[in-house]
């Protein structure tokens, strides 16, 4: 049901500043009051605004991060125009924007929500990855390290948004082990990897599956939507139903999580009395296009 709302332009923008909001919320409740770092572009500039504040010892009126990872945002904007069209831009320069006012309006803690170091690591992780996936699956991106994750996931089918993320931030707590602490590089990587393998569940276009469709009727509209509507490839054969021995045509294609309850939808619509078969988890490659935008 949500994926078939999610088509909807208005509702993808509403979906995306939600999750937006809930990335901030774990970023400033069990990130930063433990002093550790988000990754990511975010996660850079968190490590500039420490500097900043512990060791040039500068006043700021507001958490300058949400502000620096506006501005480093800019040039990345131009990529995304290039690769996945103007709508997706304008969804992410509002939930860049909106991750920015968050930032700096919600108050960061003096002292720690939850005591415990490691339990903020998994919570906070844990909440900034699904809240990202969500992000990701309304079309949206927060910006920063998720358009070049999404950009090389569309060049490369065995790449994903959660891989490069790890990989991003392998350089950024690296900066941390020399900058500051190996305990807080430590934890901050624990935090990273909770938060990567989230983005990767949770970020339905990110997920291949195979529908094998049974259906008696032989016109060519179920084909037609696939192709044109999904632009998925399609292939079909026939076959004959083993108890009734009726001539069946079995139509097979490959999409993402986030297209299967359209397909779902229009199958019923064309053919009541046709039923398929969903496979998830497929692991794919080839020629196969990631509808990421």
């Amino acid at each position: 049901m949500l994926e078939r709302a999610l088509h909807h332009p208005f509702a993808r923008i509403i979906t995306g500043v939600a999750g937006i909001f809930l990335m901030s919320l774990g970023t400033n409740l069990f990130i930063v009051p433990v002093h550790l770092y988000s990754g990511g572009l975010m996660g850079l500039c968190q490590v500039i605004r420490t500097l900043l504040v512990d060791y040039l010892h500068l006043r700021l009126p507001f958490d300058i991060a949400g502000l620096l990872s506006l501005l480093l945002n800019l040039p990345l904007f131009w990529l995304a125009w290039r690769n996945f069209g103007r709508p997706f831009v304008i969804r992410t320069i509002i939930c860049t924007v909106a991750n920015s006012f968050f930032l700096s309006i919600i108050p960061i803690p003096s002292a720690p929500v939850i005591s415990d170091i490691l339990t903020n690591c998994l919570v906070g992780g844990l909440l900034i990855g699904f809240a990202s996936g969500i992000v990701l699956t309304s079309g949206c991106s927060s910006g920063g390290a998720d358009i070049i994750g999404l950009y090389l996931s569309k060049k490369k089918a065995t790449f994903s948004v959660g891989r490069f993320s790890m990989l991003f931030n392998a350089v950024v707590y690296t900066i941390c082990l020399f900058l500051f602490s190996i305990p807080t590089a430590i934890y901050s990587v624990i935090c990273n990897v909770f938060c990567s393998l989230m983005v990767d569940r949770s970020h339905q276009q990110n997920v291949v599956m195979e529908v094998l469709i049974f259906t008696k009727d032989k016109r060519p509209e179920l084909p037609r939507y696939i192709i044109e509507k999904l632009q998925r490839g399609v292939t079909f054969w026939e076959g004959h139903g083993g108890y009734t021995g009726d001539d069946l045509r079995v139509l097979c294609v490959c999409l993402s999580k986030f297209e299967i309850e359209e397909l779902q939808h229009a199958v019923l619509e064309i053919d009541p009395h046709a039923f398929f078969i969903v496979k998830k988890a497929v692991r794919i490659g080839g020629n196969f296009s990631r509808h990421l935008g």
